[in-house]
């Protein structure tokens, strides 16, 4: 099975030793989103976890602790935009992430850490000319480091157009020229580009809009093939990734991004952090009398059968 660390908060940024307590524990807690008195225990062996993925926009404090994840296969989304603190008020440098994005490919592989340019704004400041230039920057640094790069536009749903009315959709004209522009420069630097939001139209300019989370990057990272056999998507007929089991909590991410889905009350997000125990086995907060705690049932996807190299 594979389980996701990065969907719902950024668990290497914020938590690494917490989830690296939770892997000696060999056990995780998680507790449901919209049902929260119903907890979810995972085993985290690898006898029956074939990949962990992470997504996250600071992979540094999780560095000192690779050594303790050298069992479980592994994949890793790194998001590098470039955004100042007016939108990314607490994700560090560019240049440090960059560092530490190769770091981290020479350390466990190139087929193990992937890209992620997302979500593009268009503003006054954030131009179609910076964009382009900074992905073009980015991805130059990131030559050889990595395969894989995804790109994608800012989805304005509900809380965001509320929060931050601001923020607008790009056109249409301009989705199209980044999506030519980006398919340049990711082919010249060896890496294949993909599209990671809902602009699905954009496959008739050449651009892979398949979904950016696969089964198939989980396969690569561990040169296995994986047996699943009820593949679900995390939004049919918007979002085509591999929906996998995420152990994250929302509204528990530090870094505030203006654009984040995943956050709404900056109050109640700092809040949940100052919950976290890092040796609790629930990430935010602890177990409470009336939880009701149900074993996951859980095995090993890998085919034994075929080897991919």
């Amino acid at each position: 099975m594979i389980i996701n660390t990065g969907q719902r908060t950024d668990i290497p940024a914020f938590y690494s030793k917490w989830f690296i307590n939770r892997i000696k524990e060999g056990y995780v807690l998680v507790r449901n989103p919209y049902y929260p008195k119903n907890v979810t225990k995972f085993k985290l062996n690898p006898k029956v976890v074939d990949v962990i993925g992470f997504c996250t926009k600071n992979p540094r404090p999780m560095l000192n602790y690779l050594d303790d994840l050298k069992d479980f296969g592994q994949f890793w989304y790194i998001s590098i935009t470039g955004f100042d603190r007016d939108y990314e008020p607490n994700v560090p440098p560019i240049d440090q992430v960059i560092s530490d994005f190769k770091y981290l490919s020479n350390k466990i592989g190139k087929n193990k850490v992937a890209w992620r340019y997302t979500p593009i704004i268009i503003d006054e400041k954030y131009t179609l000319k910076r964009h382009i230039e900074t992905f073009e920057y980015i991805a130059s640094e990131l030559d050889g480091y990595t395969s894989l790069a995804v790109f994608g536009f800012i989805d304005i749903y509900p809380k965001l157009a509320k929060n931050h009315p601001e923020i607008k959709d790009t056109d249409d004209a301009t989705k199209i020229e980044i999506a030519k522009r980006f398919l340049d420069i990711a082919n010249k630097h060896h890496m294949e580009l993909r599209l990671c939001s809902k602009e699905k139209w954009l496959k008739e300019y050449g651009i892979d809009v398949d979904g950016c989370m696969r089964i198939e990057d989980y396969e690569r990272s561990i040169s296995s093939k994986l047996d699943i056999k009820q593949k679900m998507e995390a939004r049919k007929g918007y979002c085509a990734c591999y929906l996998s089991n995420d152990i994250g909590t929302y509204n528990s991410c530090p870094h505030l991004c203006r654009y984040c889905y995943a956050n709404g009350d900056k109050n109640l997000i700092m809040y949940n952090y100052h919950q976290h125990d890092e040796n609790s086995p629930l990430l935010i907060g602890h177990l409470n009398k009336d939880d009701i705690v149900k074993e996951a049932k859980q095995e090993s996807y890998i085919d034994k059968r075929i080897t991919l190299f």
